[in-house]
């Protein structure tokens, strides 16, 4: 029997969020019925929200860094029992048998992963809803479970901005002695910075705002760099083995590429779209330097960049907010007005 819930949607890209009741299905044998306890507010929400992307199905109800409690499991769960804190990311699915979803790499699944809200339910068809509401239903499979003792409000945002930062430092294999530096300190960078300092790195924040200096070193930062200063960027010419670029927005990514060292990478983690002014080859090749791109991680190693930041006691700079103010927040999100991830309390839905 499906269960009547309550949350937040918008129901057209120019309208506020507003008080919305939906079904969610009925939990099949796989699945894990979760109480929503908080819900991390990523820029993807106020796209989606805003129709920004071009693909948003309405009524759309966001959210996509989850933390719950498990109040219900299927005769066939048999990870997670009732009382588990546990979250839910950026998926809720994937067609689990093409070559990425056999490598744990089911974010690039060639199917297409089925997305926490405004995707469709590969098996009854219906348009998934986020985590801006009381419960969500979702397999097994693709629950994470949060290590005790991790702060359950700061943990959140993890879901989502730790994952977006702990994949390509992995995949680019970031260890003890490794030059990394992040571009942009907000939801993202600050996690980046955050991370790669557990991880042993020599950390560097490329920033065009002075005055960051002292949240950057508290955050990990062992060098900042003022971007829009010449010679301070000449000052790290041919440093970096791993650049991550937060920047959610179009911006020109030319000044960076002198920065890497031989074979270094620049990967886009904030931008989705074309690069303009067009990309200058010839530091890359004389370098033989890359930029890439990355996308989240998959459940796997979703789940250890988890276990790293509750061995490390990582958890995300959050600013707790009740449902009433997220259209205040979506504002204040694009002004960058908070440090450095809005998370709401759940209980505060029925208040």
């Amino acid at each position: 029997m499906t269960t009547n819930v309550l949350g937040y949607a918008a129901h057209s890209p120019k309208d506020a969020l507003v008080p919305f009741r939906f079904d969610r299905r009925a939990p099949r044998p796989d699945d894990v019925v979760i109480e929503i306890l908080f819900c991390g507010v990523c820029h993807s929400d106020l796209h989606t929200a805003r129709n920004d992307w071009g693909w948003t199905t309405y009524p759309i109800v966001p959210g996509h860094e989850v933390i719950g409690r498990v109040i219900e499991v299927g005769p066939g769960v048999t990870r997670f029992k009732v009382g588990d804190h546990v979250g839910v990311g950026c998926m809720v699915d994937s067609c689990q048998h093409c070559q990425p979803c056999e490598q744990g790499l089911e974010q690039y699944c060639e199917e297409g992963s089925t997305y926490t809200y405004g995707g469709v339910d590969r098996h009854d068809h219906t348009l998934t809803q986020g985590g801006y509401s009381e419960k969500i239903v979702v397999a097994e499979n693709f629950v994470l479970r949060i290590p005790e003792g991790l702060d359950l409000k700061g943990a959140a945002p993890l879901l989502c901005a730790g994952i977006t930062t702990w994949s390509p430092l992995r995949h680019w294999k970031v260890t003890q002695g490794s030059r990394v530096a992040v571009v942009g300190l907000g939801g993202l960078g600050h996690m980046a910075l955050k991370l790669a300092k557990a991880l042993g790195a020599e950390v560097t924040l490329f920033t065009r705002s002075a005055g960051k200096e002292a949240d950057a070193r508290r955050l990990g930062a062992d060098h900042i760099v003022l971007s829009t200063d010449w010679q301070q960027m000449a000052s790290v010419k041919g440093k970096f083995d791993l650049i991550i670029d937060t920047v959610p927005y179009l911006h020109d990514i030319n000044p960076y590429i002198p920065t890497l060292g031989i074979s270094g990478t620049l990967v886009l983690v904030g931008y989705l779209g074309p690069l303009d002014p067009f990309l200058n080859t010839v530091p890359m090749i004389m370098g033989r330097k890359s930029v890439a791109g990355s996308l989240i991680g998959g459940i796997a190693e979703t789940q250890e960049m988890l276990d790293f930041c509750g061995q490390h006691g990582i958890t995300s700079d959050v600013e707790v907010i009740n449902m009433q103010a997220i259209n205040e927040a979506y504002e204040r999100m694009l002004k960058s007005d908070v440090k450095y991830r809005f998370v709401i309390d759940m209980a505060s839905l029925k208040a």
